[in-house]
Order: structure tokens, then C-alpha cells, then sequence
């Protein structure tokens, strides 16, 4: 078995319009993410599902995580290789099915990280350890979906 981590946040249900959930409109779908001194998160459920579109949604913090996990992974090979980054922007997207009884799943998230790298990189280098990255990263490892990846080097 491998070194292990441990995480921890604080989930506080904010939506309480003073009935609670004593119906399906009566509440809203609000809630901050917190953890000691980091800045609060503040969510909502999509809205689709009777959520707040200016605050984050759990499935568009699943696509930030994979997207900047991904990231995180090929900085450090980039520098580790000698490939130097000066700009990485990736605008990802990810598609969820949902079904009849409510429920649903995501079936396919796609990064689309766009690099530039400084003059004198190597290309072929850089482009291929988007392939080393994906496989190092641990949310892509964790989830049961694929996670594809179409960068753009500049």
C-alpha cells in the first residue's frame, strides 16, 4: 500500500428559507464549502435542478478538479522534462446523462488545455506528457468516466 492523505471539508447547508424542506420549492439549494482558513466556496445545485447559476454547482467543481488536477501534473513534468509553459488556459467540458428516476452520471469529461510554451521547447516532448499527466492524475484515476484530453500548443 501506498503513502496515504487525508482531506476534510465542512458542507454547511445555507438554504433554509425559514420551513426548511417542508417541500420541494420551499428551500433553495445553497451551501458553502469551508475548511479552516481557506477562502468559503459557495455552491448551489445546477440550475436545473432549482439551483443558483452564480454560485458553483458539484458538477462544475468535479470538471475544475480533473481540469486542474491535470494541470498540476503537467507543470511539474514540463519542468521536470525542461519544457518550459509561460501560459496554460483549459477550457473544459463534461457531459452528464440523467435519468428518469432523477438520478445520473457524468459519461465523458474532455480538457482542452492550450500552451504556450516559450521558443526552443520541445513540441513533441511537451505534447506527449499530456498523456503522462492524465495518467498520473489522481481524480482522472478515481472516477469511472472517461477523461479525454485535445490540447493546443502555441
Amino acid at each position: 500500500m501506498g503513502r496515504q492523505h487525508s482531506y476534510k471539508t465542512t458542507i454547511t447547508w445555507t438554504g433554509n428559507k425559514g420551513t426548511g424542506t417542508s417541500g420541494y420549492q420551499a428551500y433553495d439549494r445553497s451551501y458553502t464549502i469551508e475548511w479552516g482558513d481557506k477562502p468559503a466556496i459557495l455552491g448551489s445545485s445546477d440550475p436545473a435542478f432549482r439551483g443558483d447559476r452564480k454560485r458553483w454547482n458539484p458538477e462544475e467543481l468535479l470538471l475544475a478538479s480533473l481540469s486542474a488536477c491535470h494541470q498540476l501534473w503537467y507543470l511539474h513534468l514540463c519542468a521536470v522534462a525542461g519544457v518550459v509553459v509561460e501560459t496554460y488556459v483549459d477550457e473544459a467540458s463534461g457531459v452528464m446523462e440523467e435519468f428518469s428516476d432523477g438520478s445520473g452520471r457524468f459519461l465523458e469529461v474532455t480538457l482542452r488545455p492550450k500552451v504556450r510554451l516559450a521558443a526552443g521547447s520541445d513540441r513533441a516532448r511537451a505534447h506527449a506528457l499530456h498523456e503522462e499527466a492524465h495518467s498520473k492524475c489522481f481524480i482522472a484515476r478515481s472516477v469511472n468516466f472517461p477523461v479525454k484530453c485535445a490540447p493546443a500548443l502555441h
